[in-house]
């Protein structure tokens, strides 16, 4: 069993040491912090920037202290919500995180999308349903519907340009990135190949 106290750590300020495969090192005062994160979140961190903030969820267990960070707040606040829900804990609430950009996460969970939230390893379809249950009512996010679509939309662009070799973790940086106004398929699988072609 676990829980949280965030107001112990609820942000730290510092200078990034180390990044691994899911977590990053925090140096601040002569500490070294280590903190798990989100993909998204380990490729916007730069090694050599003199100081980053991050905002940071303690989670306590009987034989261990694991320490989240994200770069921004609303991040931190949807992973804490995520961490309420019966079934999810914080491993799995940062892969619900990576699935895209902290707003189309809220928006998949205010349509009621389960397709686009059983997108993370381990949430099955009941998982999904509870997830959108137990937090519908907590998020306010405007244009829910016409960003749940274009995540429809880049889910077809993604399986597509994986298929074509590229990793999924370029491929939705990728996707992050392109113009919202570009709404069909095929728009944005043309601006992906051109926006990864750069990238090479």
């Amino acid at each position: 069993m676990g829980y949280n106290n965030k107001e112990m750590i609820y942000s730290l300020e510092g200078r990034i040491a180390e990044k691994g495969d899911n977590f990053f090192v925090i140096q601040v005062g002569g500490v070294g912090f280590k903190v798990a994160t989100t993909k998204q979140t380990l490729l916007k961190l730069n090694k050599k920037e003199a100081a980053v903030k991050v905002f940071c969820f303690l989670y306590v267990r009987e034989d261990q202290l694991e320490l989240y960070g994200f770069l921004e707040e609303d991040a931190l606040r949807l992973f804490e919500m995520l961490n309420t829900v019966s079934g999810v804990g914080p491993k799995t609430a940062l892969g619900i995180i990576d699935i895209d950009s902290v707003a189309n996460v809220m928006a998949a969970i205010l349509e009621k999308k389960t397709e686009l939230l059983t997108r993370t390893s381990g949430i099955g379809k009941k998982t999904a349903e509870r997830i959108i249950l137990e937090l519908q009512t907590k998020i306010k996010i405007p244009g829910s519907k016409t960003l749940t679509e274009r995540m429809g939309l880049d889910m077809e662009v993604e399986e597509a340009l994986i298929s074509l070799g590229y990793s999924r973790q370029e491929v939705r940086r990728v996707l992050s990135e392109l113009n919202p106004n570009l709404k069909t398929i095929e728009e944005r699988l043309r601006a992906a190949l051109k926006n990864l072609s750069y990238r090479k």
